[in-house]
């Protein structure tokens, strides 16, 4: 009995062993699995994530760690030493700086100097500082910096007819990001052959202009002038200073222009009308950097909000990488200052080399601070990024050697010049080409047009017609429909297809007249380009409505005169 009894025992204090055993493991891979969530929900935690569980004070390097570092340890030993870089720098300054100035001179001023510089008690604060990694065999530093100074600049400026007018500059608000770059890294000390330091973003320049003696008009407004020309020109990236630390040839570290940007104004639509009285004036301008001889600028379109410019204009590209495109449209105010409607930019970064984008943009207030979201209409462009040296047979469809219609060619010799007697300009070169053949255009249908009777329908037909040659066609009417078909096809003869635009007109049909519905406008780049293509376009100036049309282009030979 005491056998079994103790069997009994035995088995069962087995069996507790093991439902303990599994009620532990179970537990465990319980905790287990949870501590796994935990650490994955800390894997994926942020910055942000981490303050709102710890206090600043409580912070450890590993949150406070970021790409871009604070410099509160170099403002300390700045201020320390900023009288003696003052004086130092001071020096330095007036002896870059003036040569500068008077490149940039105005041309009615006889003398542009300083008599007296000193950057002032304040020193600049670097509020951070970031390590860039651009794939190039060195180091690449940027800084931000902020200086409020307080400096004690007089410019000693003589004009043509001998007045002298001293003029001071104080109270400079800075706020910018310096990019230094080390390189080429080489194994002699310090490391590096040279360094090279440029603006790399200017988010805000303002200072305070006195003219002693009084102010004679212009002065103050060309004296500005001179000093941003300077500013953007010798060091607003991509511009750069170079200063050589080793021996060496360091050209290549240079700026060089690299490529061409093609720039086709198209038009603008729906822009946002600036006249109390009748509509604004627009016209744009259009800019890499912002220097005076290279902003390019449209033509005015009077009393219009839906302008067509169809203009060509081209730019130097010095580094696609972080250079952008800036479109700005104006209402022209005549003798007053023109108004800013709106702005838009394109980083080159996102253009393709050897490919046209075809591109609307929305127009803003402000390209820094885009705060204001009203809308202001928008802007089409086609860009074409055109590298140097580009290989493939790849051919520039927007250069300046198509840009000559037959008739101009005639009037001109090649060089540009106007031909009197068309003897002398058969025994020079030319070297203008145009781009002529026949545009065949099939309109197949609309849909969704909006109703412009009074039944609730519509009696739609379309109006083409080349903006050049001004050569027209038109559909027939379809009668009581929003969504027509026509399928017809019409031939245009292009003397200079790619300055030429093919506009579509869509009309309602009416006993007594006709009721405009709205247009298509297009370009012929992309049929040039492609040979043939069917596409459904938006219709501009209605609520609703697309067109569906094939264009089809049969060039003739492209003629080189000799």
């Amino acid at each position: 009995m005491s056998f079994f009894f103790g069997l009994v025992v035995g088995i069962t204090f087995g069996i507790g062993l093991i439902i303990a055993f599994v009620h532990s493991e179970n537990i465990r891979s319980k905790r287990r699995s949870e501590l796994a969530t935990t650490v994955a929900a800390f894997a994926r935690m942020t910055v942000q994530d981490s303050r709102k569980i710890l206090p600043t004070e409580f912070y450890p390097s590993w949150v406070v760690f970021s790409q871009r570092q604070k410099l509160t340890w170099l403002n300390l030993q700045l201020t320390k030493i900023w009288p003696y870089v003052n004086e130092a720098a001071s020096e330095l300054i007036r002896t870059n700086v003036e040569p500068v100035l008077e490149q940039y001179r105005p041309v009615f001023l006889a003398s542009l100097k300083f008599s007296k510089l000193t950057l002032g008690t304040v020193a600049p604060q670097f509020t951070g500082v970031s390590i860039i990694e651009d794939g190039s065999e060195g180091i690449t530093m940027e800084l931000e910096l902020k200086w409020d100074a307080n400096p004690n600049i007089v410019l000693d400026i003589k004009t043509r007819l001998g007045v002298g007018l001293p003029v001071q500059i104080k109270n400079i608000e800075f706020t910018g990001v310096f990019r230094l770059m080390f390189r080429p890294l080489v194994e002699e000390f310090p490391c590096f052959g040279a360094v090279c330091y440029s603006l790399r973003d200017k988010k805000n320049l303002d200072l305070t202009l006195k003219i002693v003696g009084g102010e004679i008009p212009g002065v103050r407004e060309a004296i500005l002038e001179t000093i941003e020309n300077a500013f953007e020109d010798t060091l607003h990236w991509p511009a750069r200073k170079i200063i050589p630390i080793l021996p060496g040839d360091y050209s290549d570290l240079e700026l060089k222009p690299v490529g061409i940007l093609e720039v086709k104004l198209v038009q603008a639509k729906e822009l946002t009308n600036k006249d109390i009285i009748g509509k604004s004036d627009p016209f744009a301008k259009v800019y890499i950097r912002p220097l005076q001889d290279r902003i390019q600028t449209s033509k005015v379109i009077n009393n219009e909000l839906n302008p067509i410019w169809n203009e060509h204009f081209e730019f130097v590209v010095e580094d696609p990488s972080t250079q952008q495109l800036f479109v700005k449209v104006y209402d022209d105010e005549g003798v007053q200052a023109s108004e800013l409607i709106g702005c838009a930019q394109v980083p080159l970064k996102d253009l393709e080399p050897g490919k046209v984008k075809d591109l609307w943009l929305k127009l803003v207030k402000d390209l820094e601070v885009q705060r204001d979201t009203k809308y202001r209409g928008q802007v089409h462009v086609e860009l074409l990024y055109c590298p140097f040296g580009m290989e493939n047979g790849f051919v520039n469809p927007f250069a300046s050697n198509y840009s000559m219609t037959s008739l101009e060619k005639v009037l001109k010799g090649g060089d540009g010049t106007e031909v009197a007697d068309g003897g002398t300009a058969a025994t020079r070169k030319k070297r203008e080409m145009i781009v002529r053949g026949v545009l065949s255009v099939t309109v197949i249908s609309a849909e969704d047009l909006p109703i412009v009777d009074l039944m609730g329908k519509a009696d739609p037909y379309v109006v083409l017609y080349m903006k050049k040659t001004e050569n027209k066609n038109k559909t027939r009417v379809v009668n009581d429909s929003l969504n027509p078909v026509w399928n017809q096809t019409f031939d245009f003869v292009v003397e200079d297809g790619l300055h030429d635009m093919l506009i579509l007109e869509i009309w309602d049909h009416d006993t007594f007249g006709k009721d405009y519905m709205g247009r298509c406008i297009l370009t012929l780049t992309r049929v040039i380009l492609e040979g043939e293509y069917k596409d459904t376009i938006p219709v501009d100036g209605t609520k609703s409505g697309k067109l569906s049309l094939h264009l089809k282009w049969m060039p003739q030979p492209i003629f080189r005169d000799a």
